[in-house]
Parts: structure tokens; sequence; C-alpha cells
């Protein structure tokens, strides 16, 4: 099954919590979630979250929540999304990247996110 996963990532690139919707294509705004990021926010790091079926791009809809989440915070964590063919970075200072070389934790980002088979990065 796929499914929009998120992992909040601390500056050692450890996963510090994790969640996942039952949609391959929308992840709903979540108390928990909303909650995870505010308790762990002197930790926190960055936001990614998974596209399982594309694209390689932030929605609108990810617009609007990583400007709620920099206002909210009052700082502004590193945002990612990874996708089947690649991973998409957001900087602290805004600038957009796809990475070549990806952390770690993308491999288990795309298998929770059910993204096996065609079209996945190989490790």
């Amino acid at each position: 099954m796929r499914r929009e996963v998120c992992f909040l990532i601390d500056g050692e690139g450890r996963i510090l919590w994790s969640d996942a919707s039952t949609s391959p294509v929308f992840l709903p705004d979540s108390r928990a979630r909303w909650e995870a990021i505010w308790s762990r926010r002197a930790q926190l790091a960055e936001i990614s979250h998974s596209h399982p079926v594309g694209p390689l791009a932030f929605s609108r809809e990810d617009e609007t929540t990583m400007e709620a989440l920099v206002l909210a915070l009052g700082t502004r964590p590193r945002f990612s999304v990874v996708a089947p063919d690649g991973m998409l970075v957001r900087d602290r200072e805004g600038h957009e990247t796809c990475l070549t070389e990806e952390p770690w934790w993308t491999q288990l980002l795309r298998l929770a996110s059910g993204m096996t088979g065609d079209g996945v990065k190989p490790s």
C-alpha cells in the first residue's frame, strides 16, 4: 500500500518521530504531529515527507504548511520531500536542491511509503 509518511529528523540524522496517512497523495493535519513537532522543536532539524506517487516537488499544501511551521516555530527547519525518483530539499535559507546523495533514512521512508518496484531509486 502506498501512503504518505512524515519523519521528524534531528541534527544528527536520527528519526525523532514518524507518522503515516492511508492515502498516497494526502497527509492530513494531525494534532499528534503538531505536538510532536512542538515538543521536539529544540532537536528538530528537518521535516521530511514522502510523495509515493510523485511528484518530486512541494505541493501548494506543503507550501502553506511549511509557512505555518516557520511562523509557529520562529525558525526554519530544513524541509524535504522524498519521491520514487529522488529527494528535494529546501534548506534553512529557502534554497531548493535535488540531492544526489541521500541520507540513510530515505530508504526507510520509501519503504514505509510503499515505494517498491519500478521507479524507485536504488540504494
